[in-house]
């Protein structure tokens, strides 16, 4: 008998394993434009989809506040109609996110470091305390989040 008889065969497949593991999805921070692109269909939807399969969302408490406002200055500008507010709403708010609590003070103080609203600071401060990637459409929130050492999702 040659050497390869004595060494056993060993089948190594994930299925054998899952009983013994812990699946853990990461989560990630959500802006209110990433709800909004998708509720509205936007181009960037399919990307937003592939970048968040495997996570959980989580977003300050105040996002459905924002989203409300975005709608309703969307209204003003003329880009929907009221009834379009109200069906993107209802899409929007079916989206799965996890809502926490923020230290208001301290996203005021990135607010004011940085000289962004504090709507923005919000975002940026509950993706800070958590230690969480961020994941937004808009430029600026990209660029304060580098600085504040906040991984951006792209």
């Amino acid at each position: 008998m040659g050497e390869e008889s004595f060494i056993p065969k060993i089948s190594l497949t994930l299925e054998k394993f899952l009983p013994y593991c812990t699946i853990v999805n990461v989560s990630i921070v959500s802006d209110t434009n990433i709800f909004l692109a998708v509720a509205l269909n936007e181009p960037e939807k399919e990307n937003i989809i592939r970048l968040t399969s495997d996570t959980d969302a989580v977003a300050p408490e105040i996002l459905p506040y924002e989203i409300g406002n975005a709608l309703s200055a969307m209204i003003k500008r003329k880009q929907i109609t009221p009834e379009e507010a109200l069906s993107t709403f209802k899409s929007a708010n079916m989206i799965p996110v996890r809502l926490v609590s923020i230290d208001i003070q301290q996203a005021l103080e990135i607010a004011i470091q940085f000289n962004i609203y504090a709507y923005d600071a919000y975002f940026l401060q509950c993706a800070k305390s958590l230690s969480r990637p961020l994941l937004t459409l808009d430029k600026q929130m990209k660029q304060v989040a580098t600085k504040l050492n906040i991984k951006v999702l792209e």
